[in-house]
């Protein structure tokens, strides 16, 4: 069993990360009207958010075998994985699902600081004042877990991705290309293709982070019953059909039933995915588990660019259709997520 002190701390900073880090996203609009650029221009800004991914995880390994998983907070997600490890039960999912429900709540914040015409800086800059405490005092009392056997040497000081972990990247890379033109984008959708108030151009974050909540919250326990590979393959359709109900909505609360599905279609693509890097066995978890995010990162870096290009040239709605080959491939090869002693 699982200590729940130490679980219940886990997903507290699963929670505060994602209280620090998505109240950005529903101000997008007031972001680019005060810089005045276009989508094309205002996609090469959002290249900052996997630069600093990529930084962060090329020598993360690293760092997180000599300092410990408490002292990176970057490291919350082998954290969780060893936890699984060492206890048998599902954690992974239910921690994300906590940190959708902090994304969720940031976002409400988000919206509310924007109806209050608070401006993006003193919005962001408040909630750094009260969640900057509250992480100095979770992380230190965070007493790391064993870590997982494997079959490797020496830890390398750069974590560079083997084919297993290039497998994976094909399989997350749909459903994180839809993620991230979710939330970078549906705002701007529903303004540009409805004209809708900005208060309900706002619903479409809040809609998508509700239905991730609820299917992370809900998908351990799914995992344990039917299979890792029949539930990302399902959710993965279900991410595909609501791209389709994005695609072709007649009006905005279609596109919102559209984006609840997206929500529950891609919520576990992200954490089975670590789950299933940290279980292949060749080598250090942190190691694989570390290469697959920098892979991924790697391979999403020229996203934000290109769909601000598809967006400005081709309309917002396309932004969307050209992710469905993605989902497509996605489906296919959610096969590659099932665990090493099933294959």
């Amino acid at each position: 069993m699982a200590d729940f002190g130490a679980v219940a701390r886990l997903r507290a900073i699963f929670f505060i990360h994602a209280l620090a880090s998505g109240g950005l996203y529903p101000r997008i609009p007031q972001i680019q009207a005060a810089l005045g650029v276009d989508e094309a221009t205002l996609g090469l800004l959002f290249l900052g958010f996997p630069l600093g991914a990529i930084a962060t995880f090329l020598l993360g390994s690293r760092l997180i075998e000599v300092l410990g998983t408490g002292r990176v907070i970057a490291a919350m997600n082998i954290e969780a994985d060893r936890v699984e490890a060492a206890t048998g039960e599902r954690l992974m999912n239910s921690c994300h699902g906590v940190w959708s429900v902090g994304y969720l709540l940031a976002t409400l914040i988000g919206t509310g600081a924007e109806s209050a015409q608070l401006s993006p800086f003193m919005h962001m800059g408040l909630l750094a004042i009260v969640l900057t405490p509250a992480a100095l005092w979770l992380t230190p009392g965070l007493e790391p877990a064993a870590a997982r056997p494997h079959a490797g040497g020496a830890v390398r000081r750069v974590a560079l991705p083997t084919l297993a972990v290039l497998l994976l990247v094909l399989f997350t890379l749909g459903p994180a290309l839809l993620e991230g033109a979710l939330r970078n984008w549906s705002v701007i959708y529903m303004r540009d293709r409805f004209s809708a108030p900005s208060w309900v151009d706002t619903l479409s974050l809040p809609a998508f982070l509700m239905a991730h909540a609820i299917g992370r919250l809900n998908a351990d326990r799914l995992v344990m019953w039917f299979g890792v590979v029949r539930v990302a393959r399902t959710l993965t359709a279900l991410a595909l059909a609501g791209t389709v109900t994005v695609v072709v909505a007649p009006n905005l609360w279609v596109a919102l039933a559209g984006f609840l599905l997206i929500g529950v279609g891609v919520c576990t693509a992200y954490p089975l995915t670590t789950s299933a890097a940290a279980q292949i066995g060749d080598r250090p978890a942190t190691l694989n588990v570390a290469s697959l995010t920098l892979a991924t990162q790697v391979t999403l870096l020229g996203a934000p660019a290109l769909l601000g290009w598809v967006a400005t040239h081709w309309g917002i709605t396309s932004v969307f259709t050209v992710l469905l080959p993605s989902i497509v491939l996605s489906i296919w090869l959610a096969r590659t997520l099932a665990p090493p002693q099933a294959s």
